[in-house]
Order: structure tokens, then sequence, then C-alpha cells
């Protein structure tokens, strides 16, 4: 095979996979890693696609600009709903303690948490703690920071200090993109920051995202695979992703 037949070929499993590894198309083509690498770059060039760490994506995958809240609001909705339902099963008991993450997702698990028994929330989300502040058994402890206009949460080191102190039952976290075995991403490295630091202070982490996410690339990675224990999806990933996420020790619920 030609390079230029070889790199053709490539980019259309890009585009059919929605993400190659540099060492399974170094295999399926009988070419060297490095071979595998100087044709993405090739590619990537002619705009064809877009390399990430240890492969390639479709060019729309690695998204730099992020949606704000408003825009996200009421996208996939049915979907997120059947996702926080699925995530009520992971709350600890009576006076236990979560994260809660901001985002759509989340939100929607804010809205269905229970009345009968005592949490503490800790949250960066202003529209999470609003909607929890008078909820009946619920003490909502908001982190402090700047407040991004695009997510309506709160970042720096003020939220980071906080967080560095606290240790909870479970924290679930929203994110911008999935893809193994790179991890969890999201466009702002501020962000990022906060996230990295609420995954730490989990004793269990759970990520709530819709099918959408997957094979998604944003800028910023906050978590890598082993650094989440479950994921929460809808019924639109497909069973390759899936069965790459099992693999990499990440217990996927299909909501």
């Amino acid at each position: 095979m030609y390079p230029e037949e070889r790199q053709q070929a490539i980019a259309l499993l890009v585009g059919q996979r929605g993400r190659l590894s540099v060492t399974g198309a170094a295999e399926q083509f009988g070419v060297t890693t490095e071979t595998v690498r100087r044709d993405l770059a090739v590619l990537e060039r002619a705009g064809m696609l877009r390399r990430v760490h240890g492969g390639a994506v479709p060019v729309s995958a690695v998204a730099l600009v992020e949606l704000g809240l408003g825009e996200r609001t009421g996208r996939l909705a049915e979907q997120k709903g059947r996702i926080a339902a699925a995530a009520l099963d992971f709350l600890p008991g009576t006076d236990g303690s979560i994260i809660l993450d901001g985002g759509t997702t989340t939100a929607a698990l804010a809205e269905l948490l229970p009345t009968d028994r005592r949490l503490l929330i800790v949250t960066n989300a202003v529209p999470i703690a609003a909607r929890l502040a008078l909820a009946p058994g619920i003490a909502v402890q908001m982190l402090g920071g700047r407040v991004r206009g695009v997510t309506q949460c709160a970042v720096g080191e003020e939220a980071g200090r906080k967080l560095a102190d606290l240790r909870v039952d479970v924290a679930f976290m929203g994110t911008n993109g999935i893809t193994v075995p790179y991890g969890f991403t999201t466009p702002d490295e501020a962000e990022a920051s906060v996230k990295r630091a609420m995954v730490r202070a989990g004793q269990r982490v759970i990520v709530l995202a819709d099918s959408s996410k997957l094979n998604q690339e944003t800028l910023v990675r906050f978590a890598a695979p082993e650094d989440v224990d479950v994921l929460i999806t809808d019924d639109g990933a497909d069973d390759e992703t899936l069965a790459a996420l099992d693999k990499a020790g990440i217990e996927v619920v299909v909501a």
C-alpha cells in the first residue's frame, strides 16, 4: 500500500470510528508507530483530522469553544434525566456527603435528591447551590472563588484550597469529553483545576455524562480513567466504547 492510500484509509477509519489509536493503526496496516505518526501529521496539516494523545479524532471532536450553561440546558434532557435517576443509587446514606460538580446533568441530579435523609452537598455551581439552599434535610457548602459566566461555577485558588481539606463520600462529576485511554476533559484550565481537586476529594468518583460526550476530547484533562470509579451514561453509547471503558477499569451504568 502506498503512503497516500494508507493515509486515505486512516482518515476514513477516524471518521467512521470517532477515534483511532496509533498502535491500533500500526497493527492494522503493518507499519511502525512512527510511520503512523507521520501519516497523522500529514493528515492534520491537510485538515482531515486532529491529532490527540495516543491517536487521532475527527476535526470536530476536539472542542475549544465552550457552550454556555443556557445553551446546554434542555439539550438531551430526557437522557440526562435518566442518568440523574440512575445516580440516585450511588448516594450515601443519612449524614453522608457529596460533591456536585457544575453542569446540566449534575443539576438534574440536584433536582432529584431525596429529602428523607440528611446530606451535605459541596458545590461550586451557583445554580445548584441556589436550588438546594432551602431543600429540607440538605446542607449546602458553596465553594468560593471567581464565578465563570459561561458555566456559572466558582473557580480559582480559593475553591482549590477548600477542596484540599475535604473528603466526601461521593464526588458526582460532569465532563465535556471522554476518551480511552486519555480520560476526562474540559475546555477551561481554571475549571479543570477545580475538577481535579473535586476528584481527589471524593472517596468514590462518579461521572455523569450523556453519550454525546463519548469519544470527544476537549482542551484540558482533569481525570485519567483510573481516577474514575463509575460512569453513568445513556443508551446511545456504542458497544465498542463501553467495552473500552470497562477494560480501563471503569464501571459503566447505562441508563
